[in-house]
């Protein structure tokens, strides 16, 4: 059997993920915001949706006000790492949902954008990460009651 015949390592392009919505987060370090934003997403659509955080200038770890904020929300981010804007990201995304990247984020027509103006939590400390993270958690909730219309499951 060869990677190719898995179903985990199978590449999925944009005309077979018809059936799954698919959101791109992106923040300039991909350490914080977008990180919390997709953790989030992933575990409440539980797998329903595609998800991808990417940042046009990607920091070297994930902020740990960040990660120890969603810790006591049960959602575990420590593995996770920063990764680069790419191109490719942004295509194989339904919407895409900026979180301060100015005008980084290529832009692609018939796409869906959105911006959300978030407070960066870089250098802060958990107390200061938790309300944004309260408002991360509100907005992804709004966003699969809109990408999910039909499940009931997450409300």
């Amino acid at each position: 059997m060869t990677a190719e015949t898995t179903p985990e390592t199978t590449a999925t392009t944009p005309a077979e993920s018809t059936d799954k919505p698919s959101v791109l987060f992106v923040c300039v370090h991909n350490a914080g915001r977008s990180q919390m934003a997709a953790a989030y997403l992933t575990h409440l659509s539980e797998g329903r949706i595609e998800v991808r955080s990417a940042g046009s200038a990607p920091a070297e770890s994930v902020n740990p006000a960040a990660v120890e904020a969603m810790a006591e929300e049960g959602i575990d981010m420590s593995a996770q790492t920063p990764k680069i804007l790419t191109d490719q990201a942004v295509q194989d995304s339904d919407v895409v949902i900026t979180m301060g990247c100015g005008d980084a984020c290529p832009f692609h027509p018939g796409k869906r954008y959105e911006d959300w103006a978030l407070e960066d939590p870089a250098g802060k400390g958990v107390e200061a990460v938790r309300p944004i993270r309260d408002e991360i958690k509100a907005r992804i909730q709004a966003l699969i009651a809109e990408l999910l219309p039909a499940d009931d499951s997450t409300s």
